[in-house]
């Protein structure tokens, strides 16, 4: 049987889509490049908005009509189906999330390897940087999102298991990114005395301390969950765990974060932990998720993101125009804003982050870095530094190392 792999939505997604591909693999299926060629195409699915859900329908009747292929829809947009996806063209099964054997049942291969895990196969985001899923599901009910509902409650995998699978993806990788829904409750679910992780910064230390050559990146991860444990590796060791984190704000407005259910953090808080690490940090790398338009969201609340975002030192951001989930509850609430509004303010938003962007690059141009190959990019090499910046090289120049110092250009 050979099958096409498609994957919308977060590093999450890529780690579950490689799990199912290595599935098929030892299950006897040929993976294709191309879905012409394919028996059966599986496309993980993302929920996170309503554009990713339009993009997901537009695939799957691209593929229909380019190829023979029959689809298989997995993920969390396959979760929250009402029908939809199903009566799509050549759909043949529509798998709730990214259970390797539900997927081969679906493809009607009965025999799914057990266990399975990734390590075998060589990661998801280049030859030398691997995905090491710690946790899935989310115990936070934010109003926007659709994703807990679809990934349900927040489940630890356990410290043996990533301990052993991160040692696997070492011998072939020099970076090990550390993904999730939300990766820092890691720890939080577990019970009994016995245990002595129960953090995600607990975690990463028994990590390092077991693959003390590779360095890991933590995906995303909420300001306010950096503890004290996190924070002195980000600081002492920063040849084990990369100065970057991608910090989801989505709003600077306490108000504005109270009506998406953020709870747990106030513009200050979020502000106070960036800027103390900001600090101590010589050289960091920081990202944020923005929502421009939520509902609600007054010209005032809008000032007070730009306000924040020009505040603190960011090198990046991800600006989402909010959209309405039908499952979500903000879907639900009132002072829905007109398109123009919101595509207006995500423009002003956008504006900010490519001007961090462009003055972080300009700061660091003519350093040296920690550089990871991430990659090829139009004939040249890809190397991803420890502040999550792009350098690309002429192949001519590269000695076949995965890891080495590299000056910002």
């Amino acid at each position: 049987m050979k099958v096409y792999f498609h994957t919308f939505g977060c590093k999450a997604n890529q780690y579950d889509t490689e799990r199912v591909r290595q599935a098929f693999d030892e299950s006897g299926g040929v993976a294709v490049d191309d879905p012409a060629l394919a028996d059966i195409a599986v496309v993980n699915s993302c929920t996170v908005t309503s554009e990713s859900e339009v993009k997901l329908r537009r695939f799957v009747r691209h593929i229909a009509k380019a190829s023979g292929a029959q689809t298989i829809v997995m993920g969390c947009a396959a979760a929250l189906d009402d029908g939809t996806i199903a009566a799509l063209p050549s759909v043949r099964a529509v798998v709730a999330n990214a259970d390797p054997a539900m997927v081969l049942r679906a493809a009607g291969l009965t025999s799914p390897p057990d266990p399975l895990s990734v390590s075998r196969r060589g990661g998801t985001t280049g030859k030398t940087r691997a995905l090491l899923k710690i946790q899935d599901g989310c115990d936070e009910h934010c109003t926007f999102c659709a994703t807990t509902l679809a990934r349900g409650n927040n489940r630890s995998r356990p410290v043996a298991e990533l301990v052993a699978e991160a040692r696997a993806l070492a011998e072939h990788h020099a970076e090990i990114v550390l993904t999730g829904v939300h990766i820092g409750t890691y720890g939080t679910d577990v019970r009994g005395a016995s245990c002595v992780v129960r953090s995600l910064g607990q975690l990463v230390e028994v990590l390092i301390d077991a693959v003390p050559a590779v360095r890991f990146r933590l995906s995303s991860v909420e300001a306010t969950e950096v503890d004290d444990t996190l924070a002195r590796l980000l600081i002492e060791a920063p040849r084990n765990l990369a100065a970057h984190l991608h910090a989801p704000l989505q709003s600077g407005s306490n108000r504005v974060l109270k009506r998406m259910g953020r709870h747990w953090y106030t513009a200050e808080s979020y502000r106070a932990r960036l800027e103390w690490l900001a600090e101590r940090l010589p050289v960091f790398g920081l990202g944020a998720d923005v929502i421009a338009g939520f509902p609600g969201e007054t010209d005032a609340d809008h000032h007070a993101s730009l306000a924040l975002l020009h505040a603190l030192p960011f090198t990046y951001l991800h600006v989402f125009p909010f959209s309405v989930r039908p499952d979500a509850a903000a879907a639900r609430l009132s002072g829905q804003l007109r398109p123009q509004v919101i595509r207006e303010r995500a423009r002003e938003l956008r504006a900010v982050g490519e001007a961090k962007a462009a003055a972080y690059r300009a700061r660091r141009r003519g350093q040296t870095a920690d550089g990871v190959v991430s990659g090829r990019h139009q004939g040249r090499l890809e190397v991803m530094t420890e502040d999550y910046l792009s350098i690309y090289l002429d192949t001519d120049l590269w000695d076949g190392r995965p890891r080495f110092e590299v000056t910002v250009n």
